[in-house]
């Protein structure tokens, strides 16, 4: 018999009984749309993780002052100076640029508006180009406004809307602690980050500028510093380097614990992607166990049709349909009850996958998730449901495929 005359029967058969053909795939439809949406869904998660990653710069090496406990208190050591980021930047091959970063708060004044940004940093001449963030409008401070301390900004978004509304900040004042500095440049808007910081709520000025005028004092020391690797393969090498150059300029001996430390952004990123990848496996193999539970479901339906239908087994057997012909029709009608299950599943999956994503973005004020359908995850699901059918549905086509003609003729 044809495989084209198989699957005729087999969908005749099928549809004889739509109620109970229904009820069959339930469990395998459950099973391929949890799959597929919790899939989907944890690949969006890892996304939206590396695009902050991304977001933050481009592969950066943070550098932060070591820190020493007392009396059950952790503070920092004021140790990182401005000195030691203009060495990473010109004596480390692999590092394309760095910027000192110093922290300040205070209100920002223009006119009858004022404001309190999310940030008010001081930063180096290469800070844009280590965050790998543009200006929209004017310039960014020179090495000879930092070199200078003079009252110079760059300011994001945000602020530019709450102090001018719609007017062109650039060439206009704004006071911070009563101080005027002179707004050069407008950044590009970047919008919220994961956990819904605006990052267009900053204002940026040179870190001499944030030293000696906002916060009156004379030392060089700085808060952190951001550095840029060439490359993505030369992060490794290049963290190397810093921390190499850092000893040799603290005087570090070997053995001895250092007062610095460096972090490497693409192996945090790299952790939070084995954390996010980890969690989707777990949920895919949980929401699987409904797979296994459908097949369970397809072989029970199906050795309760073989016992329904050993009269019409017995039918074919005596007008020459071989044993391997009622094989096949019992396996097809297996197959196409996981796979009709399958294409369902994978549907509804798209669709939770898609709507549940909609709900976070519409709840949460963070970065909105990606809406990521993992096509790789939905070929699988529907080959593994056709599996599914022909291991589950083999036990009662074989036992048809086994009956005495005979004997299922005098069934009744």
């Amino acid at each position: 018999m044809s495989i084209l005359n198989t699957f005729r029967i087999a969908i005749a058969a099928l549809s004889k009984n739509k109620m109970r053909a229904g009820l069959t795939i339930l469990g395998v439809v459950i099973g391929i749309a949890a799959v597929t949406a919790m899939v989907s869904i944890g690949t969006s998660a890892s996304e939206l993780v590396q695009g902050e990653f991304r977001n933050l710069g481009t592969n950066v090496i943070v550098i932060s002052p070591g820190s020493r406990q007392a009396r059950g208190a952790r503070s920092q050591i004021p140790s990182l100076t401005a000195a030691d980021i203009a060495a990473v930047s010109k004596e480390c091959p692999s590092i394309l640029a760095a910027s000192p970063i110093v922290g300040a708060a205070g209100q920002v004044i223009s006119g009858n508006n004022n404001w309190r940004p999310r940030e008010l940093v001081g930063v180096g001449a290469d800070y844009l180009l280590v965050r790998n963030w543009q200006i929209d409008n004017g310039s960014f401070f020179m090495d000879g406004d930092i070199n200078n301390s003079n009252k110079v900004c760059v300011i994001g978004a945000t602020v530019s809307k709450k102090l001018f509304q719609t007017a062109n900040p650039i060439g206009q004042t704004i006071r911070i602690k009563n101080i005027p500095f002179e707004i050069v440049g407008l950044l590009a808007s970047k919008g919220a980050n994961i956990v819904g910081d605006d990052q267009d709520d900053v204002v940026l000025m040179p870190f001499t500028t944030v030293r000696k005028r906002l916060q009156g004092s004379n030392f060089n020391n700085v808060d952190v510093a951001l550095a840029s690797a060439k490359s993505t393969e030369l992060m490794g090498v290049a963290e190397q380097e810093i921390r190499s150059l850092m000893m040799d300029r603290h005087r570090i001996a070997m053995g001895q614990q250092p007062d610095f430390e460096v972090a490497n952004t693409t192996e945090i990123a790299s952790a939070f992607g084995i954390v996010t990848g980890t969690l989707t496996a777990m949920l895919a193999s949980i929401a699987g166990i409904s797979l296994v539970v459908g097949g369970v479901g397809i072989m029970n339906i199906m050795l309760v049709s073989v016992t329904e239908r050993t009269r019409e087994i017995g039918i074919r057997m005596a007008v020459g349909a071989r044993p391997r012909d009622i094989l096949m029709q019992f396996l097809v009608e297996a197959m196409v009850l996981s796979m009709v299950g399958g294409a369902i599943g994978v549907t509804l999956g798209i669709v939770g996958s898609v709507a549940l994503t909609s709900a976070i973005n519409a709840l949460s004020s963070g970065r909105d998730w990606p809406i990521i359908i993992n096509q790789l995850a939905a070929v699988v699901s529907l080959i593994f449901s056709a599996c599914v059918g022909i291991g589950f549905g083999f036990y009662p086509a074989w036992r048809a495929s086994r009956l005495d003609p005979i004997d299922a003729l005098r069934y009744e």
